[in-house]
């Protein structure tokens, strides 16, 4: 237990986890509202719509995340000067969020599709019968039916990209996995309970968000 005081005593370790807390959050926001956006795009009508949501998905579903969060800070900072705080960590912190919210959003935009294809077909159908056009179609009768199908897979999705604000580290900004090297860097006699600190952490993370996640996909889930 000596250990884990020493660690807990000479390092910021709940407020490492708290920044991997507030990307979370931010990311989650940012990537579900591309994620819907991008859905539509794909159960859209209109061929360009659907090529251009299905062209996003497959890049960003096959780039690996580092790529993008590097090339947001030695393109879009580095090269192209584009800087959206003074603040030098709420610069890189708002990289993150972006990165973590364009990657994340291909993963959310397939989890709404595949609630989308729990509506029964009916029901579309019934909604162009009373005069309805695609967009209104959408937001009033199939997204939300779609969004209680598809509880689980944005449960998952929420759960990788909790473990994914680690690679944020690469964005300079002081979450977890950072701090992590560093204790290991310069505290290598405390190994075990390193790894035990930052695994034990990420549990109280994540447990809680899949036990909500089955909670609410039984309490939401549509009776057929």
């Amino acid at each position: 237990m000596n250990g884990f005081a020493e660690l807990f005593a000479e390092y910021d370790i709940l407020g490492a986890f708290w920044m991997n807390i507030r990307l979370t959050f931010f990311a989650a926001i940012g990537s579900f509202v591309l994620g819907i956006i991008l859905a539509v795009f794909r159960i859209s009508p209109v061929g360009s719509l659907q090529r251009v949501g299905a062209g996003y998905v497959n890049i960003l579903r096959n780039t690996p995340l580092t790529i993008i969060m590097v090339l947001g800070v030695l393109a879009v900072w580095g090269q192209l000067k584009i800087t959206f705080s003074d603040d030098f960590p709420l610069n890189f912190f708002t990289y993150a969020v972006i990165a973590l919210s364009i990657y994340h959003a291909a993963f959310v935009c397939e989890a709404i599709r595949s609630g989308v294809n729990t509506v029964p077909l009916g029901q579309a159908e019934a909604a162009r019968a009373i005069g309805l056009s695609f967009l209104p179609a959408a937001r009033l009768v199939i997204l939300p039916q779609a969004l209680r199908g598809a509880v689980t897979p944005l449960g998952n999705t929420l759960i990788a990209l909790t473990k994914n604000t680690t690679v944020a580290a690469a964005a300079s900004v002081a979450e977890s996995s950072g701090l992590m090297k560093t204790m290991i860097e310069f505290r290598p006699d405390l190994m075990i309970q390193i790894f035990l600190t930052i695994a034990i952490g990420f549990c109280l993370i994540v447990i809680p968000m899949g036990l909500l996640t089955t909670w609410l996909s039984d309490k939401l889930a549509v009776a057929r």
